[in-house]
């Protein structure tokens, strides 16, 4: 953008350059604060370190930045779409297992690459055929029921405690203006958590322990530490890829829908310029090398595009400035403690909401795209997709075992369901969904909290 502002319509449109020195950084600021709230509870969810998933959130949205010319404002914060993945890997956030589901979701990275380079040789229209909103709106689906289990046992902690999360989240979102619209995670995660250190629910001495200063990587948490320990195990090698990297088909759709939102918001197609085969590039190279060194998979967050709408300063030079800011705090142990000593009730407030949430926008992913569900075909898809994932996870054994040689390969449900609807969907006649670069269709996969009317709408 130039030097100097603009209007589209009767608001006017703010560059960072006209702002000076103290706006800027008031709206970096505005930044980590929309992101910050979903961004850490990822790790807290999965048992991933607070320190890396900061660092990596950083050092992605920078990464992005360059590799999409500088031109996207898109932060790049944890995705909650790769839970159910960490979950089935190392439930109960092992961290002897964590390692190993990092490696399925770096995998899952570079599944993006795959996209980006057929949607550069043979154009969108022709790739999206093969992932609609019918095989993706299902997965979706399937992704927030199989949670559901662990969010009612961590609000079995402390009802009381989660009620206080769900509340507000629930008056933020719907009544709140401004920015307490935007981050209602944010704020159920402060009230619920301050509610239960006046209650006397929280132990406090690890943040006393902990240092002001220090490196946000463990080594023995790194993919690298599997391959140096001389003690892999490769049957769980296998396991990770199966059931993690089918889940890129609904992060990979989510993408698509949050550029496109991005793209309303601004007023440029960044569809076409600088084009999907590069935001795409940006996000799975960000999500591949953040998780190789133990952070979550990285995912562009509507919060930040609500901070745009809301402050009409589009220049992603403050989008860096944010991405700054959050590598920084990553180098403080004692800020990640004050995140860590979280009581679980409090989670389990927020995941209660967010879970039924994800498989919510599934809903919405299959009715805004309007599936015809008249067609036998879309059904039996559906069906399929719906039953495995979920009916596998709940049984006894969890998941399909395989023998391959001296390995053993489990299919979770949600691979297994993933993997069929794919295929079936390829195979089957009748394909129609159509996607449009120059008005790109609404797709309704946006896993981020959201405020009002969904972000992709015009």
């Amino acid at each position: 953008m130039s030097s100097t502002n603009v209007k589209v319509g009767d608001q006017p449109i703010y560059d960072a350059k006209s702002l000076g020195t103290g706006k800027i950084a008031v709206l970096g600021i505005q930044h980590v604060f929309a992101m910050f709230g979903a961004t850490v509870l990822v790790p807290l969810l999965t048992g991933l370190s607070v320190a890396t998933t900061l660092l990596w959130a950083g050092l992605g949205t920078l990464l992005f930045h360059l590799i999409t010319k500088k031109k996207i404002p898109a932060f790049l914060g944890s995705s909650f779409a790769f839970l159910a993945g960490y979950a089935a890997i190392a439930p109960n956030g092992n961290k002897e297992l964590l390692p190993y589901a990092c490696f399925g979701v770096a995998c899952a990275g570079l599944a993006y690459l795959v996209l980006a380079f057929l949607f550069r040789m043979f154009g969108a229209n022709k790739v999206m055929r093969y992932f609609p909103p019918v095989v993706t709106g299902p997965i979706i689906i399937a992704i927030g029921l199989n949670l559901s289990q662990s969010a009612i046992a961590n609000c079995s902690t402390n009802w009381p405690i989660a009620l206080v999360a769900i509340v507000v989240v629930i008056v933020c979102n719907i009544w709140g203006k401004g920015m307490i619209r935007i981050v209602p995670i944010l704020l159920g995660v402060i009230a619920s958590y301050l509610v239960a250190a006046v209650t006397g629910n929280i132990d406090f001495s690890p943040i006393a322990q902990a240092k002001w200063f220090g490196l946000p990587i463990d080594y023995s948490r790194t993919v690298f530490s599997l391959f140096t320990n001389g003690n892999i195990n490769g049957s769980l090698i296998l396991t990770s890829v199966i059931t993690i990297v089918p889940i890129a088909f609904a992060t990979m759709m989510e993408h698509i829908g949050d550029i496109s939102a991005i793209s309303s918001t601004v007023g440029n197609n960044f569809i076409k310029d600088p084009g999907l085969h590069r935001s795409l590039t940006g996000d799975g190279l960000a999500t591949a090398l953040a998780s190789l060194f133990g952070a979550p998979a990285n995912t562009t967050y509507g919060e930040n595009t609500g901070v745009l709408t809301l402050t009409k300063v589009y220049d992603p030079m403050i989008i860096r400035i944010a991405a700054c800011i959050a590598a920084v705090l990553s180098f403080c142990p004692k800020f990640a403690a004050i995140i860590e000593v979280m009581p679980a009730a409090t989670i389990g407030g927020i995941s209660l909401i967010l879970y039924g949430m994800i498989s919510a926008v599934g809903v919405r992913n299959i009715v805004e795209t309007k599936v015809d569900f008249s067609k036998s075909r879309n059904v039996l898809i559906a069906a399929l997709i719906l039953v495995l994932s979920i009916g596998i996870n709940y049984s006894e054994a969890g998941a399909l075992a395989f023998n391959l040689g001296s390995f053993t390969i489990n299919f979770t449900g949600l691979a297994t369901g993933s993997l069929v609807g794919i295929l079936l969907n390829a195979i089957l006649p009748g394909k129609d969904y159509q996607f449009e670069e120059e008005e790109p269709n609404v797709t309704g996969v946006n896993l981020e909290m959201r405020q009002g009317k969904s972000l992709t709408e015009k």
